[in-house]
């Protein structure tokens, strides 16, 4: 538990949203005299005209200096100086955030902190010159920092962001007021509310966001409010078959050709050569690809020049077949189909689960940067057109997440609440009485009990309130401690399923006249971080922090 230093909306002139995913990063920016002129950020290094870059970092031996990060660290065309390159770049670290099996192992002595960390390091560099070359401010006082998050970060995951973001250079105190969260669909939504209002949707109305990413898809549905607020009335759903995983299906189609064995040596020892490759068949295949056999031109990869230490690693029937087609294999409209299908089926299980947990939806909102791929675009629309009322993909879908984020940054009262992930709750000193377990009586005759504040999967106003009062008039200081728990409720704070969240200590004035006097606790759910505030009757003393599990 920390103090959360105060910070001045009004101060605020320039918001700007970043997201790091799974597989690849971006951010964007606007000033508040042009709030809808969102600018996305394009010029990244080696690999200008893309709205986002690699999730990569390339580092030195024992990892102590950082060589090279997006584009340049994970894909290098091979050349007679780099061909024996055998240097391996660092991904998919987000992930160890987040409660999922069987992560991406890092490489021993590196610690996931330490690389989100230098990622956000080389990223607030580009950031802060951005809007130095554009606006005269004071980067810590008059920008606000919106951080998207996935839906399965929890506090803990929060905290560290917050903690990197921090050490990384973004923040000024550790605390800072200038930094928020929002959930990746719930900023794709607010960007897509301007897009939505041409269909004329009633209040009420159901919107599925659908977010195709690099790694995930993620799912949630939201309902339309008075004065386009959103309000969440389903728990989120994802699995992992985002657009990486028909660069994956590439690779079995090249296993098939080269061998599995070929491939595997190839990615341990020369990743960057293999990386060349998918980026080769992403720009040329899996970008035009729309699913239309009549617009379908073959491609053809010449793997020699594009890869060719594979020529040193492949062997037997492979290795005579590539030297009889001159290393080039082509992809004919059914291998390229057969890439796609398996990863959009699975989308199309997801939604259609969605549809039927939701009640069904009137509009549905595709956005991310595997929504850029027209043949998910036309799966969708074949399947859904039916079923949906509205189907939305905005333009460059890619770049709704981060403009809603600097949407959501402009006036944060878009939102107005959330489903709750998890069950909150205190604990509170009562009377024992008859059936109360007697080795939990305390002295005095008092036992404590976990108290529900806010029950996990239900909707939450942005905000808890409860009053607390002192044992008795003489009662010098007040201890609030916060827990969490997967279940429903808890009988007590020492149950195996209830962890502490933190610790809220507050020193009590001398009463007024003897009078009792009381504490108004305030639980807010706003920004995506747990905050706290009270309130001391009498003197209307107030106090204010944030919580955060240990990181």
């Amino acid at each position: 538990m920390s103090e959360i230093n105060e910070g001045k909306k009004s101060e605020y002139r320039v918001a700007v949203g970043i997201d790091v995913g799974t597989t690849y990063s971006s951010f964007a920016y606007a000033h508040k005299k042009a709030p809808r002129e969102i600018y996305p950020y394009t010029d990244w290094p080696e690999f200008s005209g893309r709205f986002k870059t690699p999730t990569a970092l390339l580092y030195d031996e024992g990892f102590k200096n950082l060589k090279a990060w997006g584009f340049p660290a994970l894909a290098e065309r091979p050349t007679r100086r780099n061909k024996n390159s055998t240097s391996k770049p660092v991904e998919r670290f987000t992930l160890h955030l987040g409660s999922m099996e069987n992560k991406s192992p890092l490489p021993n002595g590196l610690d996931y902190k330490k690389a989100i960390t230098d990622y956000l390091r080389e990223l607030s560099k580009i950031i802060k010159q951005t809007i130095a070359n554009i606006w005269e401010l004071d980067f810590f006082t008059h920008v606000v920092l919106v951080l998207t998050i996935p839906t399965e970060f929890d506090d803990n995951a929060i905290a560290i962001m917050r903690a990197c973001a921090f050490e990384a250079g973004l923040l000024r105190n550790l605390n800072s007021r200038n930094l928020v969260f929002i959930t990746e669909p719930e900023a794709a939504a607010i960007h897509c509310m301007e897009s939505l209002k041409q269909h004329n949707l009633q209040v009420g109305t159901n919107i599925m966001v659908v977010d195709c990413g690099g790694g995930t898809v993620d799912l949630t549905t939201r309902q339309l409010l008075d004065d386009d607020k959103l309000s969440e009335i389903t728990e989120r759903t994802k699995d992992f078959c985002g657009g990486s995983y028909v660069d994956q299906e590439f690779l079995n189609f090249l296993r098939c050709r080269v061998g599995t064995s070929t491939i595997n040596l190839v990615n341990d020892k020369h990743y960057h050569q293999l990386q060349y490759v998918l980026q080769e068949f992403c720009r040329k295949v899996k970008i035009r690809f729309s699913g239309d056999k009549s617009e379908f031109v073959p491609v053809d990869l010449e793997l020699d020049e594009l890869c060719p230490v594979l020529e040193k690693y492949c062997k037997g029937e492979y290795l005579n077949r590539m030297e009889q087609n001159d290393w080039r294999v082509r992809l004919n409209f059914e291998d390229v189909k057969a890439m796609f299908d398996p990863v959009v089926e699975r989308i199309m299980l997801l939604i259609n689960a969605q549809l039927r947990s939701s009640n069904n939806s009137s509009a549905l909102i595709l956005v991310g940067g595997f929504s850029e791929s027209k043949y998910l675009q036309s799966r969708i629309k074949q399947e859904f057109s039916t079923k949906v009322r509205v189907i939305s993909i905005p333009p460059q879908p890619a770049t709704a997440i981060i403009k809603g984020a600097v949407t959501y940054g402009m006036k944060e009262e878009v939102h107005t609440s959330r489903v709750l992930k998890w069950t909150y709750g205190t604990s509170i000193n009562k009377k024992w009485k008859q059936g109360d377990p007697e080795e939990r009586k305390l002295p005095g005759g008092r036992i404590n009990r976990f108290d529900r504040l806010a029950k996990k999967g239900t909707q939450v106003d942005e905000r808890v309130t409860r009053t607390f009062y002192p044992c008795c008039k003489h009662q010098r200081k007040i201890v609030i401690d916060i827990f969490i728990t997967s279940e429903d409720d808890a009988k007590y704070c020492d149950d195996p399923h209830v962890k502490p969240l933190g610790r809220l200590s507050i020193e009590l004035p001398l009463s007024l006249n003897d009078e009792i006097c009381f504490i108004t606790f305030t639980l807010t759910f706003d920004d995506f971080e747990i905050q706290a505030c009270t309130e001391v009757s009498n003197i209307g003393e107030r106090y204010e922090t944030t919580f955060y599990l240990d990181v």
